[in-house]
């Protein structure tokens, strides 16, 4: 692929490509390998940002004290 075609869909080296045929061109779009449904809803990310926030204050439970909580 050419550089300039690379560098204008914004890819990686070893990014995964959708590669397709539309009449005689050949379509090349970015591909993501989670697609954008499957991944968290905007209350799912601020948990996680929460959570985030919480590690970096100092405030977290040793892993072996979590996992007897849950009972795993």
């Amino acid at each position: 692929m050419p550089e300039a075609i690379f560098d204008d869909l914004a890819l990686e080296e070893g990014a995964f490509v959708e590669v397709s045929l539309q009449g005689t061109d050949v379509v090349i779009k970015p591909k993501r390998l989670v697609e954008m449904e499957d991944g968290r809803s905007p209350e799912e990310e601020k948990l996680v940002e929460a959570g985030l926030e919480q590690l970096k204050n100092g405030e977290h439970v040793p892993w072996d004290n979590l996992r007897h909580e849950l009972d795993l």
